[in-house]
């Protein structure tokens, strides 16, 4: 029978109690209670027993973990482990890629297998002839100091093995003579070395201290790898912080893996079927010029295509590429490095980084602007402010209607109001009221798509072409070859210049001016490059005839919203954009089911490199108005702006032409236009020098002094200069005749 204590007392009744006596038989002891029980009543209640602990040890462990889950800190340090985790392995993967391109020299083969495919001219071939023969020493060079390196090892091992056993058969040998005398031990001796051998054998890797070694040894390869995979920026996709795999699995997460799972199942290409057959991807390893690392919002990565693979094949397949990356076609762009071809420069967005609203201008409660360094326009892919650039620049925006052009051109211009010193013309050929908040900081506000429209804006456009002669004597006077702002504030005939021709298709396809209008367009933009000058524009319609050839192939800074087709794409960002992957034709424009892409644009000569451009909104609808106090801001800055000392008219006030003019006719009735001239240059050297006759007939074009002919020469009437002069004096009602087009 076994005693069962009251402590353990499973509330039976009835239990006997009875004493429990030492082994003197006496009961001065504690007295404990009991129950007696059979074997193997005691043995369940054991086993219940320790069900019981196993139990209550499992609710402590759950209780343990469940704190460490929802600690932050523990979770963190969970998720710091994963990560550093993840770029362990990345690391090493890099690490063991650099090691085989060093050891195969993959940089070498590839660039001649790229001339190999490319080669034209002489100049090619002696170059593919020059790295075939660095590859060759190379090769070789490599071959001859691992075969020397191989006998270096041997040499010095066999030394120091001759050595070793060379000590130790002396030694050995000096404790036997020494045994044999009966002066020592040669048993001794040689416990000695087989203890010293002992030692060092425990003390290397294979001994008692196998973990130390270990252990330096695994922190030596994380110092390596992990700052080379946090380098590139790569992750497995267990150590993501978003869900890593679509239903299909799918990895949302673009690294190497996934973007040869997205080329493999691309189709069409029977030459990158094959190389994947081949083993590329897998027992093949590919050659990444740049592994999957983040790039703002989102990742780039540059592969080596394999041979018969064109990136424009992979370009032409883009929608199929982003569905199997598990994004929207406007969330991948592929192209080719101009720099590196046959290499895949890809860049993927995360899931949804290209919706949603952008940030506020940031212009939008305070601040001016410097026509010379830019204004704040959008913000890149990676999220990076976008500054356009007016000086020195000209625009041209299209895209389908409700794309968001004009969002475009009013921040622009919001910008550019917001610099005293510009004025801005805005010819808007149809009726459209989207400048309408910006008419009391314009210069001229002309709307309708009448011929009167069409005329006042081709009249502005030859008007500023032919004030590209005054700005051109004002920059000479100065001394300067472009317009800064410094001259700018000092010379009132140097301001900038700002103007937007709107539903530009009006302008270019006009059968009365449209030819007219392309040709004055492309001479004023050819000439005024430093003359602070600006044009801007903007068509829902992107052909050649909207946007003429001539005309954009001046223009520098080019603007593609959503688009239709191929041709229009290539019509507004150049012939050949759309095959190498600079591309509008995946945008979508905004319709009742949806924003769309409103506001993303393909830009070209904005940013450094093409890409896409997410413009700044500026509000106006709905009881929001971001536009007006923009524009008062902007009256309010140019009210404060002293006015400009203006050269041109204290040059006027010390040189009066016209009174020059009939000094130097005196009292002949005509004389010719290259003796006037003459005459000029050496009555005032210092302001005539340098005319020419082009400049001559400018100025007497000015005056209204007309050249006429006589006896089949050129000449000017002393009768006509009279004229001039007494029309000039006559008092008049102050009114400038030529003045400003009507803003109505």
């Amino acid at each position: 029978m076994s005693v069962h204590h009251d402590e353990y007392d499973d509330d039976r009744g009835g239990a006997e109690v009875i004493p429990l006596r030492g082994p003197a038989g006496d009961t001065t002891g504690p007295v404990v209670s009991g129950e007696l029980v059979s074997e193997e009543e005691s043995a369940a209640l054991d086993r219940r027993l320790a069900a019981q602990r196993a139990r209550n040890a499992a609710g402590v462990v759950v209780r343990v973990v469940r704190v460490g889950v929802t600690h932050e800190r523990t979770r963190r340090a969970g998720r710091a482990v994963m990560r550093n985790a993840g770029y362990a392995i990345a690391g090493s993967r890099i690490r063991r890629a650099e090691r085989r391109a060093r050891r195969k020299h993959l940089d070498l083969e590839q660039a001649i297998t790229t001339l190999r495919l490319n080669a034209k001219s002489a100049e090619d071939f002696h170059t593919l002839r020059g790295l075939e023969e660095v590859l060759e020493a190379r090769k070789n060079g490599a071959a001859e100091r691992n075969r020397r390196k191989r006998i270096e090892v041997l040499y010095w091992s066999g030394g120091v093995a001759i050595v070793f056993v060379t000590g130790h058969v002396v030694v050995l040998g000096h404790a036997a003579v020494e045994s044999m005398l009966g002066a020592g031990s040669l048993i001794d001796r040689w416990n000695s070395t087989v203890e010293f051998w002992a030692a060092v054998v425990d003390a290397s890797p294979v001994g008692s201290y196998w973990w130390a070694w270990a252990t330096a040894g695994a922190i030596t390869w994380l110092a390596r790898v992990i700052p080379a995979g946090r380098d590139r920026g790569t992750l497995p996709v267990w150590a993501a912080p978003a869900e890593p795999v679509a239903a299909d699995g799918r990895s949302i997460i673009p690294d190497e893996s996934a973007v040869l799972g997205a080329l493999r199942h691309l189709g069409g290409l029977p030459a990158l079927r094959q190389a994947f057959k081949e083993g590329w991807g897998s027992s093949v390893t590919p050659t990444w010029v740049e592994p999957p690392h983040r790039d703002g919002k989102g990742w780039r990565m540059q592969l080596v295509l394999p041979r018969g693979v064109p990136v424009e094949e992979i370009v032409r397949r883009k929608t199929v590429l982003a569905h199997n990356l598990v994004r929207l076609p406007v969330e991948v762009w592929p192209s080719e490095p101009k720099s590196k071809p046959g290499v895949l420069d890809l860049w993927v967005a995360d899931q949804g980084a290209l919706s949603g609203p952008v940030e506020p201008w940031p212009l939008l409660e305070e601040g001016s602007t410097d026509y010379f360094t830019g204004v704040p326009l959008g913000v890149n892919i990676r999220g990076e402010i976008v500054h356009g650039r007016l000086s020195e620049t000209n625009y041209a925006v299209a895209g389908v209607m409700g794309s968001g052009k004009s969002t475009l051109i009013i921040t622009l211009l919001a910008g550019a109001i917001l610099d005293p010193l510009v004025d801005v013309d805005v010819f808007v050929l149809a009726q459209n009221a989207d400048y309408d908040p910006m008419r009391p900081r314009l210069r001229t506000l002309r709307t309708g798509a009448d011929e009167d429209t069409v005329a006042a804006c081709v009249a502005t456009l030859r008007a500023l072409y032919e004030e590209l002669e005054t700005r051109g004597r004002a920059l000479k006077e100065h001394g300067e070859r472009a317009v800064t702002r410094k001259l700018a504030a000092k010379d009132g005939r140097l301001r900038p210049r700002i103007v937007v021709v709107d539903e530009c298709q009006a302008l270019f396809m006009n059968a009365d001016h449209g030819e007219a209008a392309a040709d004055i367009t492309v001479k004023l933009i050819s000439a005024a490059r430093k003359y602070g000058i600006t044009l801007v524009f903007a068509t829902p319609e992107a052909s050649t005839d909207s946007l003429p050839r001539k005309v954009m192939a001046v223009i520098s800074c080019k603007a593609c919203f959503a688009i239709g087709d191929q041709q229009s794409n290539d019509a507004v960002l150049g012939t050949g954009s759309y095959k190498a992957g600079i591309s509008a034709v995946s945008l979508e424009p905004k319709t009742a089911e949806g924003p769309g892409d409103i506001g993303t644009a393909m830009v070209r000569g904005i940013m450094a490199k093409p890409g896409l451009l997410r413009s700044f909104y500026l509000r106006k609808g709905d009881g929001i108005d971001e536009v007006t106090p923009v524009v008062e801001r902007a009256l309010a800055l140019r009210a404060d702006q002293p006015a400009p000392a203006d050269d041109e008219g204290d040059q006027a006030a010390a040189v009066d032409f016209l009174a020059d003019l009939a000094h130097v006719l005196g009292g002949e009735k005509r004389m010719r236009t290259v003796l006037v001239l003459r005459a000029l240059t050496e009555h005032n050297p210092a302001h005539y020098g340098d005319w020419t006759t082009k400049t001559f007939a400018a100025a007497l074009e000015d005056i209204d002094v007309p050249i006429r002919r006589s006896d089949g020469q050129s000449v000017i009437r002393a009768d006509d200069i009279t004229t001039a002069i007494t029309e000039r004096d006559q008092p008049g009602d102050g009114e400038d005749t030529i003045g400003h087009l009507d803003s109505a």
